[in-house]
């Protein structure tokens, strides 16, 4: 049987998608930018992940995103091998993804498909090609032909001339080679110390490898811009019919003696703690369940059982994010949520900023999704009394119906 795996190429920076926003659009690398409400990388790693023929996928990242990635390819571990970090180049991190894949339990790979993280819209078929295309010719890549006049310019940005077009194809990828061809190519490459290829097809044609072209089309587009990912994500959009789910949460907690609490997040000082079997904090676990809820999924109680020790002490942000990759794992996307924390102290209102952050960061929305509001109870009852604090959330999530 012929073995095919992927090497995933993620170990960019984005620093063009940051420039063409000023740098403040997102914090995170655009392999993990959220388009439709996943990370950019999840829609390669969901079609990988599902295709008969790939038996393994190596996602080369950088050293600086274990969280991101993790995040990203949590719902894909079945067919993932350990990840591994890439190096200077674009090059280097592909030859260590195909070292990677040498040292495989069972062995290398018969044949080896390469794609960039930042092509979000692979498809099932264009892989079947990619691999039928295999059979006859030791390379193969995705291309698409050139539709546009081509014009050269002169030193003073005039036409100098028109390019024929008729046989300029564009290259993208995945890109599939014979596996110890394409490494062999590699290691050759960097004992030579070139490291100057701008993509594998490249490097082949350097050391003699025949290549096929295998039509591709626009719709595997490479994100580089802002432009890109407001593109993609008006693509999904418009091909993605959305259910608007809403769900609410409640939770309470006593006090105990301490000197601070964990309210949405945050640790306050205080002149008591609350009492939990985790960190107690009331604002996290009524929004874990807020999102549990839109799911229809159960409660925080059902996934982190009071009774398992591993809980005990852990912090409840762990909580909200399983709840955020269960949300995420049905293709869903979270529009916004808002916590209303019940206490006569501490002081919520100081602290407003940092937890809206906080939460922000966890569901990868922005701040301005994220309510925070508070409330005395007037001095009544054991809220009143001081004796507890107690918070109410609600979220609201898109997930994509059934037809589509």
């Amino acid at each position: 049987m012929t073995t095919t795996a992927v090497v995933v190429v993620a170990a960019g920076r984005g620093t063009r998608v940051e420039a063409s926003t000023g740098g403040s659009a997102s914090a995170r690398p655009k392999q993990y930018r959220l388009l439709a409400g996943r990370p950019v990388l999840s829609h390669s790693l969901a079609v990988l992940s599902r295709h008969p023929a790939i038996t393994a996928v190596v996602v080369v990242r950088h050293p600086d995103d274990h969280a991101l990635y993790e995040e990203a390819a949590a719902p894909y571990a079945d067919k993932l091998v350990a990840p591994v970090a890439g190096g200077a180049t674009r090059q280097a991190s592909v030859l260590a993804g195909l070292e990677a894949l040498t040292a495989l339990p069972g062995g290398a790979p018969d044949r080896v498909l390469i794609h960039d993280a930042a092509r979000p819209f692979l498809s099932a078929t264009l892989i079947d090609d990619l691999i039928a295309a295999l059979d006859a010719s030791p390379g193969a890549i995705a291309a698409e032909p050139v539709a546009d006049t081509l014009k050269r310019a002169d030193a003073n940005g005039r036409i100098a001339a028109t390019v024929d077009r008729s046989a300029l194809w564009r290259a993208q990828t995945p890109q599939g080679f014979h596996f110890d061809a394409i490494r062999d190519a590699h290691r050759k490459a960097a004992d030579a110390n070139r490291h100057d290829f701008t993509d594998d097809a490249a490097l082949a044609e350097w050391v003699g490898l025949p290549v096929q072209l295998v039509a591709s089309s626009g719709t595997n587009m490479k994100l580089t811009t802002a432009a890109d990912m407001d593109l993609a994500e008006r693509i999904l959009g418009a091909a993605t019919a959305w259910e608007t789910r809403v769900g609410s949460g409640f939770d309470v907690h006593s006090v105990a003696e301490g000197d601070h609490v964990w309210l949405c997040g945050v640790k306050i000082p205080h002149t008591h703690r609350l009492d939990g079997h985790s960190d107690a904090d009331v604002g996290l676990h009524a929004l874990t369940d807020a999102l549990l809820g839109a799911i229809g999924d159960g409660d925080i109680g059902y996934h982190f059982p009071p009774s398992d020790e591993q809980w005990r002490g852990a912090a409840s942000r762990i909580f909200l994010a399983h709840a955020v990759d269960l949300v995420r794992l049905r293709g869903g996307r979270i529009t916004n949520v808002d916590v209303t924390l019940l206490c006569e102290a501490p002081k919520v209102g100081p602290h407003r900023p940092e937890m809206s952050a906080t939460i922000a960061e966890i569901l990868g929305i922005g701040p301005d999704r994220v309510g925070i509001k508070a409330t005395t109870m007037e001095r009544l009852g054991f809220i009143g009394r001081g004796e507890g604090i107690a918070a109410m959330a609600s979220a609201t999530v898109q997930l994509p119906t059934a037809a589509s």
